[in-house]
């Protein structure tokens, strides 16, 4: 089948295409290679106001005229295009912003695509609607929403989460859902907003390459090497806040048998240095699921605190802390679940394979591309 991509989260859509081709299909991935981390794409579409001076620019041109110049680049950007972005078999979007522009001009690009080609289907990743929507409700018992509800952070600075709840944004994620074949989910966060959902075709776990991601044999020959990489813009969407108060109760009652690696910002080769140390790392607290981070660090033997909560071992029929430890936020919890790792050192290394091993056995890339391939034509034969 000729397959097109459109949009990039952490890998998701790469490692996708590497299954898809490698069971012969031909697929075409147009994205902004998710930001800074400037995954390949097969068409480029570039943010051209990512730099302070841009930024400024486009900020006051947004606040004087409501404009938004970086969707304006974006559409010109798509018109370059469009002659590529025909006449496919299968359409997929990352999520209701597959594009990243504002609602107005995202329509209008999703009108082409839904005109110009057979079957288009969507994966509900990142936020959206629906599981912003469930989480503003409180139907998770936390998640990314929780710190805002908690007052940690400004409304203006969760815009990014919220604006799913805009008039506009609802109204686009109601145009999407009008024309599209169905929506995926891509891990436990988003299957549960949408399991009674009509449009709902199921849970297609994320694909990872593991022919990429070699497992780190990383013995330990004096100290346990706990690593919490920071990104400042997510420190409370993902619970650093919460990490660094367990981790300061760690690095104080066992200052002789932990080594514990903090960083900030810093570029991704000197994170990468620091994550081939680690014995534990320290991912996020609100979810119930993985993300790729975690993924990729399980694939590479780490002991991970992430997203495992019950829906999720129910799923895969899982006991819990064999594989990853579920990170809640409580710090207390945290807390006795490294204090067992560092007292019970052995549990590193069978949870260090187990880990590798689930990966290679729920998430092989080519496994999951063979899934989406049968999800997506048993949708098409019953249209």
């Amino acid at each position: 089948m000729k397959i097109l991509l459109i949009g990039e989260y952490s890998r998701l859509h790469n490692s996708l295409k590497e299954g898809l081709t490698a069971i012969g299909h031909d697929v075409t991935l147009i994205a902004d290679g998710d930001g800074f981390k400037n995954y390949p794409v097969d068409i480029k579409i570039k943010n051209r106001y990512k730099k302070s001076f841009g930024k400024f620019i486009k900020r006051l041109v947004y606040k004087l005229f409501k404009i938004d110049l970086n969707s304006l680049a974006i559409r010109q950007q798509f018109e370059t295009n469009k002659h590529h972005l025909v006449g496919y078999d299968i359409v997929q979007l990352i999520n209701e912003n597959a594009f990243k522009t504002v609602p107005s001009v995202e329509k209008r690009l999703l009108e082409f695509i839904f005109q110009n080609n057979k079957s288009v289907f969507l994966l509900s990743c990142g936020c959206d609607f629906p599981s912003v929507q469930y989480a503003f409700d409180k139907k998770f018992k936390y998640s990314v929403l929780t710190p805002f509800f908690e007052n940690k952070v400004s409304k203006k600075a969760f815009f990014p989460v919220l604006k799913y709840m805009e008039e506009s944004y609802v109204n686009l994620h109601t145009y999407i859902y009008k024309n599209i074949e169905g929506v995926i989910a891509s891990d436990m966060d988003y299957h549960l907003p949408l399991e009674h959902h009509a449009q709902y075709l199921g849970f297609i776990p994320n694909p990872v390459n593991t022919e990429k991601i070699v497992k780190i044999d990383n013995p330990i020959d004096d100290k346990i090497v706990i690593f919490h990489g920071i990104n400042t813009d997510n420190y409370y969407k993902k619970g650093n806040d919460i990490f660094e108060e367990a981790l300061d109760i760690i690095s104080k009652n066992y200052t002789n048998k932990v080594n514990i690696i903090t960083t900030r910002n810093i570029p991704y080769s000197d994170y990468l240095n620091h994550y081939k140390k680690a014995h534990i790392l320290l991912d996020m607290v609100y979810a119930y699921d993985q993300g790729y981070n975690a993924l990729e660090a399980m694939a590479a033997g780490k002991v991970v605190f992430t997203g495992a909560e019950q829906e999720w071992l129910e799923y895969y029929n899982l006991k819990k802390n064999t594989v990853v430890i579920n990170a809640e936020p409580e710090i207390q919890s945290l807390v006795e679940q490294l204090e067992w790792l560092i007292n019970n050192p052995e549990q590193i290394g069978i949870i260090s394979k187990n880990a590798r091993r689930f990966i290679e056995d729920k998430h092989n890339y080519i496994n999951i591309a063979h899934e989406y391939v049968n999800l997506w034509t048993q949708r098409i034969s019953k249209n």
